[in-house]
């Protein structure tokens, strides 16, 4: 008689120990979906609470309202500033500055770097005088592009490209040398092209490392351009933050920190979905660490 086995929930390893699959193992997709939504809660759920308590300590006097005025008032005073000053017309100059900052000095670090990585005789002639560059303080170099550029767009978005820059420019180019070499020798036993070696081989391996130097500098953009609003002030929200520190008006100073905030979380998250969208086969975050 043929004995049929009945499916069992559990599975006994080496070690002698009965390991039971979870929901990860037996339903994915709802795992993943409901780990989802769990991550979405807290992370909306973590401000919201911090903002409660915020406007909980200023309602109830627990802090000086005159330097931390509540969540409220900075709300009611965001309304004001979109009216009286046209505040929209400061978010879309600093918007701007970033967006053509970013895509120029990530388009030539993205090219110094990979070219870097993959040629050694480059890299070695070229890294000395590029790590140099990098250790000046940026918004020392301001004066310098006054200098070329005259007062206007153009020496803000040079200081923004030039940041941008070095900040891609390394991580691009530690992510292409850090490739495996059994990869390209694999590949090279095929008989690849470069082109080829470095579209199925290079580019695959280096992209989700590249991809994290790009979300870093976005974030950087952001505050080079509030550092440069400070300075040269006249319009964006670098210059309304700084406006409301001299005359006093402080929620309006909190104001342009909470936007400035909100543009660099939606800059970053964008970078991030791009590099989801191009670089599918990289770890997802809801596969790394711990529960």
């Amino acid at each position: 008689m043929t004995q049929t086995l009945e499916p069992s929930s559990e599975t006994a390893t080496s070690s002698g120990r009965v390991y039971r699959p979870g929901t990860a193992e037996l339903a994915p997709k709802t795992y993943t979906r409901r780990r989802r939504s769990i991550e979405i809660g807290l992370a909306v759920a973590f401000p919201a609470a911090l903002i409660g308590l915020w406007q909980l300590a200023s309602s109830g006097d627990w802090i000086d309202g005159r330097l931390y005025p509540s969540p409220a008032e900075i709300i009611s005073k965001t309304g004001e500033l979109f009216s009286e000053r046209d505040l929209g017309s400061d978010i879309w100059i600093s918007v701007k500055r970033i967006i053509f900052g970013y895509v120029i000095g990530a388009a030539l670090g993205l090219l110094f770097g990979i070219t870097m990585g993959m040629f050694r005789l480059v890299r070695k002639a070229m890294e000395p005088t590029l790590v140099a560059l990098y250790t000046v303080p940026k918004l020392a170099l301001l004066p310098i592009y006054l200098t070329i550029f005259k007062f206007g767009e153009k020496p803000i978005i040079a200081l923004i490209a030039t940041t941008v820059f070095f900040f891609v420019w390394l991580s691009a180019m530690a992510a292409v040398m850090a490739v495996p070499d059994g990869y390209q020798e694999a590949a090279r036993c095929f008989g690849v092209s470069r082109w080829q070696m470095f579209r199925h081989v290079v580019l695959p391996g280096a992209l989700p490392q590249i991809f994290v130097g790009l979300r870093i500098s976005a974030g950087v953009a952001v505050l080079v351009l509030v550092g440069i609003e400070f300075v040269l002030g006249g319009d964006g929200l670098g210059f309304v933050i700084n406006q409301g520190r001299i005359l006093g008006l402080i929620e309006q100073t909190y104001v342009g920190i909470v936007i400035v905030a909100a543009i660099g979380v939606i800059f970053s998250t964008l970078v991030r979905f791009i590099g989801r969208l191009l670089s599918p086969w990289a770890p997802d975050d809801a596969t790394q660490g711990q529960a």
